[in-house]
């Protein structure tokens, strides 16, 4: 694939970029979930698409990085499926072909001096390979540049200056304004303000500390902490491994020095759980983590620029952010 003017493509390109060749092609930036759906429901249509992202690796905020020797999840902590829906095929198929997992349908409950109950609700799903590997096994067969950074999308619409169909932008809205035209049309849709940060910090121990039907931990009007994951549990390996998640204004003091509120978390989990120091910490900064207020329409298309993703399709969790994606590539197949 040629490199579009304002940066060099490069890295992980999967698929059959030359069906793009002579013919005009629907862009989406963008590799989470999101993204990956819009361009899945495209492909499926016979529709040219290419996807870019800035990321090494497709994933989006469904990320993960391998610590100590095993991949552990730092962003989503694990997908539902509404019965009898698009995304409910998806995720029996997953299961079916064993890149996903049934977890627990039962968390428990935590207040600031401890566990306090426990609250079932949907089966929840993990992968043994992380969650990102979902997404890259939706993504698969596409047109994918990874380590492309977009710097401007305007009207026509073009990316970068370079003509394309239409625009599929399956960012948080901070970052998809960054490249719009301060007052188009578009950017005024986006909201720059209703995103929550989190810091995700990992914590390590030789083996499992705690009681093995803990699974998770729904943790309320805690300073500092929001949920607790168990990744071992999750991910089926059993290691010893908790991923704390802060609630937003405990992270929102924290975004310049992440690292630094490391040790501080792993005191209040250990706390909160009577578990020993953790023999290792590792801190990840998501500074748009979840939209404050995501919108019931599942997405935004006008004058060839459509925008999804988890702000869409409310409520915010990885099965909106799927069908938003879904529904916006539908969308623009029909075109």
């Amino acid at each position: 694939m040629p490199a579009a003017p304002g940066g060099p493509a490069f890295g992980l390109q999967v698929g059959h970029p030359a069906r793009t060749v002579g013919r005009v092609t629907t862009t989406v930036i963008g590799a989470g979930i999101a993204g990956i759906a819009a361009a899945s429901a495209l492909r499926d249509a016979d529709r040219p698409v290419r996807v870019l992202d800035r990321g090494r690796r497709p994933g989006g905020r469904m990320a993960g990085r391998e610590l100590h020797g095993r991949v552990v999840d730092l962003g989503a902590s694990y997908l539902t499926a509404t019965a009898g829906t698009a995304f409910a095929d998806v995720v029996a198929d997953w299961v079916d072909r064993g890149v996903a997992r049934e977890w627990t349908d039962t968390f428990a409950v935590a207040g600031p001096d401890g566990l306090t109950d426990r609250k079932t609700g949907p089966m929840r799903y993990g992968a043994a390979g992380g969650l990102r590997s979902l997404v890259v096994d939706l993504a698969r067969d596409l047109d994918l540049t990874s380590g492309r950074t977009v710097q401007q999308v305007g009207a026509g619409p073009v990316v970068d200056g370079e003509a394309t169909d239409a625009v599929v932008l399956a960012l948080p809205d901070p970052q998809a304004r960054r490249l719009l035209d301060p007052g188009s049309p578009t950017e005024r849709v986006l909201d720059a303000r209703g995103w929550q940060a989190t810091l995700a910090v990992v914590l390590g121990w030789a083996d499992r500390r705690w009681a093995a039907d803990l699974h998770g931990v729904f943790v309320n009007d805690h300073p500092s902490l929001e949920w607790i994951a168990d990744d071992g549990d999750r991910r089926g390996d059993g290691a010893g491994v908790l991923v704390a998640h802060t609630t937003p204004a405990f992270a929102a003091g924290h975004l310049a020095e992440p690292a630094a509120a490391g040790p501080g978390v792993a005191a209040a989990v250990c706390a909160l759980l009577d578990l020993p120091e953790p023999a290792w910490t590792h801190v990840h900064r998501w500074t748009f983590a979840k939209p404050a207020d995501p919108r019931r329409a599942p997405f935004h298309l006008a004058d060839g620029i459509g925008i999804c993703g988890d702000g869409w399709s409310a409520p915010s969790k990885v099965e909106s952010a799927w069908t938003s994606g879904h529904l916006l590539g539908q969308e623009l197949a029909r075109g």
